[in-house]
């Protein structure tokens, strides 16, 4: 009785506040789904995670010295993976975000190149958009990396201290001009010495990520990787 009593609260939850599969919109079963099985199983991923040479360690060839790079999956237009990323960055849904990193997580944690990585640092976002959005997407992505793959995320260690316009729709060397100086490093001992994975949901031209990676290897000792959640091919 009870078992009957307890689910047909759960489907009454369900129908007042359906859950909706992120990727094509369906209404899904299981409330604590991101997903539905169709939209899951047919994600982009890119398959170089673990290749030396790939296009998101080219991207950065001759701009920064990274240790690796790599992306979970390719961003294009209309697809699941955009709709992920829009719900994470502009209808406040975490969840999406928690996921992508836990995708991420597994990633990094089987191909084996990333292993050296001390820390976790997410791209950090200007006070201002972090206040209006709620929270750092990036962030988001890196916490859900640690639920998969045992680093730890450092919170305090690089600050993007001038507000930016967003990239979206600007051309390469646009994006490269508006990123100039505008990260530093707070804390250089939280980072001094360390090997630190930057975080970031979409990699394009990479100016960002290229800007921020320049603030940390200023401090004795750093050496970056990169990896993202997606990577749109221009």
């Amino acid at each position: 009785m009870l078992k009957t009593i307890t689910s047909a609260l759960s489907d009454f939850s369900h129908l007042i506040f359906p859950h909706n599969c992120q990727g094509c919109g369906t209404d899904l079963l299981h409330h604590n789904a991101t997903l539905c099985p169709k939209c899951f199983s047919g994600l982009p991923y890119t398959g170089f995670m673990q290749q030396a040479g790939n296009p998101i360690e080219k991207i950065f060839y001759g701009r920064v010295n990274t240790q690796y790079a790599g992306s979970l999956l390719y961003f294009t237009k209309n697809s699941t993976v955009q709709r992920l990323v829009f719900a994470l960055k502009y209808q406040g849904n975490r969840q999406a975000g928690y996921f992508l990193g836990k995708l991420l997580g597994q990633a990094l944690k089987e191909c084996g190149r990333f292993n050296s990585v001390d820390a976790l640092v997410a791209l950090p976002l200007n006070k201002k958009k972090e206040k209006a959005r709620g929270y750092n997407q990036a962030l988001l992505i890196a916490e859900g990396i640690t639920s998969e793959w045992d680093k730890p995320v450092i919170m305090d260690g690089l600050v993007r201290k001038l507000f930016t316009e967003t990239q979206t729709k600007k051309g390469r060397a646009a994006r490269w001009q508006n990123m100039q100086d505008v990260f530093e490093v707070a804390n250089p001992t939280n980072v001094a010495g360390k090997h630190l994975l930057l975080i970031d949901d979409v990699v394009t031209t990479g100016a960002s990520l290229e800007a921020c990676a320049l603030a940390a290897l200023k401090i004795p000792g750093v050496t970056i990787s990169i990896a993202t959640a997606a990577y749109t091919i221009l």
